[in-house]
């Protein structure tokens, strides 16, 4: 974690930012910082910087003014990156040598920094293969591959979805796939909904999820009307943005209007494993097809929805162990609140068992989850593989629902978020999220929030 600082109240937008000294290190070459974004929550005005050498942007970086909006009080967390060694940002190779060192599809080259005690002039080359964008990083000056990377960390009509799953929907934890068999599911499992915000294409295409692919694989109607069952792959493009469109509707509703609000670009078709992954350079999301297609459950794509929230409130969000972990298990529990709304907590399906349709593919025991939010898994536990990790975080956030219910619980997660840094720990995560709830409902309460992280081992 970046150290935070506290900056007198008189700071004014003026700053000349790219002055402020940055004690870290001394390179020869001038250093600034480069606007990437500016976000509004509830609370304040969250406006995001890269740090830059010689005008390149330096990987990893950021620099952060949380301004309060009553009180003008302004807390920065300063994550700009030791540079040195580095006198000079010409590269000796070019841009056409270093892609000819990846493979796949390029998206996107530029050149960078790489920082260090002996930092490097790369370029940093986005490439796919087919399995989700992969980052190369390639010394401009040697042409050498440095490191590869993959950053697998998108009018109304109406249709037929599942709610969240049918699992759930009919309290029957027996079910199986069938391979996508119209008959391995009861009709009674279906809902039939509103899909709000259309764009009037005839497309699943509206203001808050595009389905992306060839026109031909995708669903069409000119009466915006998508009633499929599983059988069709269609139906999983419907479910992909209702549940999409319904969460942002949900986050909007709690007061949030600058929370990935855009029309998540989502892919359901073309990728065949029992996965799905969100990628933050392509703000994309992609199900996979294989078991149980992953997007026949509304809790699948809560979850990779929620890897989308966290990215758009923090740029780069989950560069550390501890912030990977809690972004899995941030997903896990957005799953949780959103099917709070539309599922019953029972035996056959706890609210805690995350994707429990989706699980009878490879889970064992009854019942069949991908993961759980109420394990005892605590800081002392840590393998340092972030699924396993986020059950830390996600436990406590459970917790915290349990004491304030969906909305209120949903709120002050939302808001502490918005002042995570990129590389986060798990103990300043907590911090900021005790002083949301602080702020937001008074000592009491963060009282509580501060209780849930310390029962996980969170200090």
């Amino acid at each position: 974690m970046r150290p935070r600082r506290f900056v007198a109240a008189a700071c004014t937008a003026g700053v000349a930012l790219s002055l402020i000294p940055i004690t870290a290190q001394a390179a020869p070459l001038k250093e600034g910082l480069q606007l990437v974004v500016i976000r509004e929550s509830a609370l304040a005005t969250h406006t995001w910087f890269v740090q830059t050498v010689g005008g390149k942007p330096v990987l990893g970086s950021y620099f952060a003014r949380h301004v309060d909006r009553k009180t003008g009080h302004v807390t920065v967390d300063d994550g700009r990156r030791s540079v040195a060694g580095l006198t000079d940002v010409t590269p000796s190779v070019s841009v056409e040598s270093a892609e000819q060192r990846t493979k796949g599809e390029r998206s996107g080259t530029k050149l960078a920094v790489l920082p260090g005690d002996s930092a490097k002039l790369v370029y940093e080359v986005i490439s796919d293969e087919g399995q989700g964008s992969v980052r190369t990083l390639v010394d401009a000056v040697t042409g050498e591959v440095v490191k590869t990377e993959s950053l697998i960390k998108r009018i109304d009509g109406t249709g037929k979805v599942f709610s969240p799953n049918p699992v759930a929907s009919l309290q029957n934890d027996k079910l199986v796939d069938s391979n996508d068999a119209d008959s391995a599911v009861p009709a009674e499992a279906y809902k039939s909904v509103t899909l709000s915000d259309l764009n009037g294409s005839g497309r699943l295409v509206g203001k808050y999820a595009q389905l992306l692919g060839t026109k031909n694989k995708l669903a069409y109607s000119a009466t915006n009307t998508f009633n499929y069952t599983r059988n069709s792959d269609f139906f999983e493009q419907v479910m992909a943005y209702h549940a999409v469109t319904e969460a942002q509707k949900y986050i909007q509703g709690l007061g949030f209007t600058d929370i990935n609000n855009e029309a998540q670009d989502i892919t359901t078709i073309g990728y065949n494993a029992d996965n799905s992954y969100y990628e933050p350079n392509k703000d994309k999301i992609t199900f996979g097809t294989g078991g149980v297609d992953d997007a026949e459950d509304a809790e699948v794509v809560w979850h990779e929805l929620g890897h989308a929230i966290q990215d758009a409130q923090v740029p780069g969000f989950g560069s550390s162990d501890e912030g990977g972990a809690i972004g899995e298990g941030f997903g896990d529990w957005w799953a949780l609140i959103m099917s709070a709304a539309v599922q019953q907590d029972t035996a056959t399906t706890p609210l805690a068992c995350i994707a429990d349709w989706d699980a009878i593919s490879y889970a064992s025991g009854t019942p069949k989850c991908l993961r759980r939010t109420d394990t005892d898994t605590k800081v002392a536990d840590k393998t340092g593989e972030v699924h396993h990790d986020g059950q830390i975080w996600s436990r406590a956030l459970f917790d915290i629902f349990k004491q304030f219910g969906r909305d209120k619980s949903a709120k002050i997660v939302l808001e502490a978020q918005f002042s995570y840094a990129p590389d986060t720990s798990f103990a300043a995560a907590a911090q900021a999220t005790v002083a949301a709830a602080r702020t937001l409902y008074g000592d009491a309460d963060a009282a509580v929030v501060q209780a849930a992280f310390s029962a996980r081992g969170i200090q």
